[in-house]
């Protein structure tokens, strides 16, 4: 069993399918299928089932899939260790972002500096729906990730924290209102922004035993902003993932009682991260939190 076979297996596993791999992997079809049989063979398992143009892991294929990555990260760690012994400053990043808080708000910054303070690190950013960059971190697909606070099954670091905001169409009847409660919220309409909160607003309206009307399901804050400016429904979202240029169709108000939001990083075990991701923990903390 090698390392290159486990990375074949794993880049396999993500894009489904042998012909997308060989061309990330630059190399031949039938090399990737080589090295796929060789590793069911010497495992004896099937890995993958085989379906035309496209593959599905096997049940132990979903179980190793886990372990390989696991491998491939460690690997990863301890070449980074040993370039730093040399003081060869190499490696990759690979970093899981949600929603224009993480990814318009604080990424960019932080990205300036670490590209600048560590050039020969290869950086890989995948964004999604916060639950799927947890999802992400749970099966090793990225080294780091930006989430909601809490989360107790991963190490992490906070960096922000701020309130979640009703947003209403400008001429709505409660628009004069200083502040709202959820239950204020549960009559009209309610969009629901996939992107970015929407596990904790989910969670906000169940623990407080309340029934949003969710009429629609936007997959982008923009979409969704776009919703309430065209009067068509309310939402709630957290304040720093709003625009900076403020839209007149709508307006803001704060909750009342007020409801917080942290946004941290996350990694699964900070003692086994590698160089690359322990300097962007660094790096950000102090961007961030000062």
């Amino acid at each position: 069993m090698t390392l290159t076979q486990l990375e074949i297996f794993s880049l396999v596993a993500e894009l489904r399918g042998f012909t997308a791999a060989a061309h990330r992997l630059e190399i031949s079809q039938s090399a990737v299928s080589h090295a796929l049989k060789s590793l069911e063979q010497e495992l004896g398992v099937e890995l993958l089932r085989r379906h035309q143009s496209q593959v599905e892991l096997s049940d132990i294929g979903q179980q190793l899939l886990l372990r390989a990555r696991a491998m491939l990260g460690l690997a990863n760690t301890l070449r980074q260790e040993a370039a730093d012994s040399r003081g060869m400053k190499t490696g990759t990043l690979r970093i899981g972002s949600f929603g224009p808080t993480s990814s318009i708000k604080l990424l960019p910054r932080i990205l300036q500096h670490y590209r600048a303070s560590h050039p020969g690190i290869e950086v890989h950013i995948d964004e999604g729906p916060d639950r799927q960059v947890i999802q992400w971190l749970e099966e090793r697909r990225i080294d780091i990730g930006f989430v909601v606070l809490p989360q107790e099954r991963f190490d992490t670091v906070a960096l922000i924290e701020d309130q979640m905001v009703a947003l209403l169409p400008a001429d709505h009847v409660l628009a004069g209102r200083g502040s709202l409660r959820l239950n204020d919220l549960c009559h009209d309409p309610f969009v629901l922004t996939e992107a970015g909160s929407s596990e904790l607003v989910s969670r906000l309206f169940n623990t407080a035993r309340l029934t949003p009307n969710i009429r629609y399901r936007c997959s982008q804050l923009l979409s969704t902003l776009d919703v309430v400016g065209r009067g068509d429904a309310l939402t709630v979202v957290a304040e720093s993932s709003l625009p900076d240029d403020h839209d007149n169709r709508y307006v803001k108000k704060p909750l009342s009682p007020p409801i917080s939001r942290q946004v941290g990083l996350a990694v699964l075990d900070q003692r086994q991260s590698s160089p690359a991701t322990l300097a962007f923990i660094k790096l950000a903390s102090r961007l961030i939190k000062g």
